[in-house]
């Protein structure tokens, strides 16, 4: 009887709840809820939490970070944009230089449409090579500077003709119109071929095919820790880019004015977790996996930096010194953070083993490098091939601990050295990530009260 009766409350205020929710709706999630569900706590394969990043990143490192890279060493970035694509031909179907939207005929049923669509780009993708005639000798002076030193790692084409020295600030990463069949080629060939995956499994770019979410990321977590870091690190990057031409989308283009801004749709198309049937937090989570695996490899850097005959040498004695004092401190800030990633468990295992496999990470990474080529935004290819150059160079700092650790505390260092192309890429696409996270931060706050 007692049994009999306890059922029967029971069913009773079930009914009662269901009545409850009918009437009574639940409040839905927010957009910002959608957006960062995964983006908090401790992150995958490491120690660190997403808050402990936000507060040390936003607070502490981003505004003195900010103010290095506007210093003319960091500033200005040698770039080849003439390169042509190693891989495919029909890339600049627009015939103009710096058309930002190469595939101008697949999405414009007019053809009025398609000529609007294809200069609105040329505008927005065109990269200002300008630099003033004091700036043209400092260069000069520069170049001088590189070469007398012990340069091991120059870049393959940074002697070649068609190599320019590019002001960063004057061309901003940001929103270009570069999008389409033709951008979605430059990512899908780099995760299709360059991420250690099996050719049957496909990653899902778009929600609208993606469906085999589960099957891919069940295949991904049952990677060893190396390969699924490589993935985690270029999804990261990906993101960050996205995140970069959300914040700063062209909202609106008159002759009076050009008004550069957040785009709270661009980056819920691209990040929230029903529209990108729950892709588009996981991008988020790998941006700070990637800002953990920079940051770590700046700290690890440090004293390279700290050699008494390294200089940030621009010809100007004071300034030189102030920036170096400046970077120092950067770093040091850097050294202190008390959760950095701990990248012992990479290739710790059969000798041989982890050599093949830190060979494949060279060559998979350099083959990206290398699709950069290919992308036909002129300032999307110059921040594609800084940002891919400065993680490759984190990447050589992290595999190169004892190199570092043994080099002289004056002269010459032998065995481990940066170039200035690698330290500006280095800083610079640093600066990229910690902008993202700064970013996110401002984003969560947009999306707080959207539905």
């Amino acid at each position: 009887m007692g049994r009999r009766w306890g059922f029967l409350i029971g069913f009773l205020v079930a009914v009662g709840l269901l009545g409850l929710g009918h009437g009574e709706q639940q409040p839905s999630e927010t957009a910002a809820q959608r957006c960062f569900c995964q983006v908090s706590g401790y992150l995958d394969d490491c120690t660190c939490d997403v808050e402990t990043i936000d507060k040390f990143n936003n607070y502490r490192l981003f505004p003195r970070l900010q103010k290095l890279l506007e210093s003319d060493y960091f500033r200005y970035y040698k770039v080849n944009l003439k390169r042509p694509c190693p891989f495919w031909n029909d890339i600049n179907q627009c015939g103009r230089r710096d058309c930002a939207v190469k595939p101008c005929h697949s999405y414009s049923e007019e053809a009025n449409n398609l000529i609007e669509e294809c200069e609105q780009a040329e505008r927005l993708g065109a990269v200002d090579e300008s630099l003033s005639e004091e700036t043209q000798k400092a260069v000069l002076q520069w170049t001088k500077h590189d070469d007398s030193s012990d340069n091991f790692c120059e870049v393959d084409d940074i002697q070649s003709p068609d190599a320019e020295y590019v002001d960063l600030l004057l061309n901003p990463e940001r929103y270009t119109g570069y999008k389409g069949p033709d951008a979605w080629k430059i990512w899908n060939v780099i995760y299709e071929e360059n991420c250690f995956k099996p050719q049957t499994i496909k990653r899902p770019l778009n929600p609208l095919a993606s469906g085999q979410e589960n099957t891919f990321y069940s295949w991904l977590e049952g990677l060893c820790v190396e390969k699924r870091a490589f993935y985690r690190l270029i999804s990261g990057l990906h993101a960050s880019i996205n995140v970069h031409l959300s914040a700063r989308y062209l909202l609106q283009d008159t002759w009076l004015e050009k008004k550069w801004g957040h785009n709270i749709t661009e980056f819920q198309q691209r990040f929230d977790g029903i529209l990108t049937e729950g892709e588009g937090p996981r991008r988020l989570k790998n941006l700070y996996f990637l800002y953990l695996i920079e940051l770590r490899a700046l700290s690890k850097v440090v004293p390279f930096f700290e050699r008494p005959d390294f200089q940030l040498f621009t010809g100007n004695k004071d300034q030189d010194a102030e920036n170096k004092m400046l970077l120092l401190e950067i770093l040091h800030e850097i050294k202190s953070f008390p959760l950095h990633f701990d990248e012992n468990s990479f290739f710790a295992g059969n000798k041989k083993e982890a050599n093949k496999l830190k060979e494949d990470f060279r060559l998979h990474f350099r083959n990206i490098s290398r699709i950069m080529d290919c992308v036909g935004c002129l300032k999307c290819r110059l921040w594609g091939k800084l940002q891919t150059q400065g993680l490759g160079t984190a990447l050589k700092i992290l595999f190169s601990e004892k190199l570092i650790a043994n080099m002289p505390e004056s002269g010459p260092s032998y065995e481990f050295h940066l170039t200035r192309q690698e330290i500006v890429s280095l800083f610079n696409a640093f600066g990229r990530i910690s902008t993202s996270v700064k970013e996110l931060e401002n984003f969560r706050n947009l999306l707080q009260n959207i539905h």
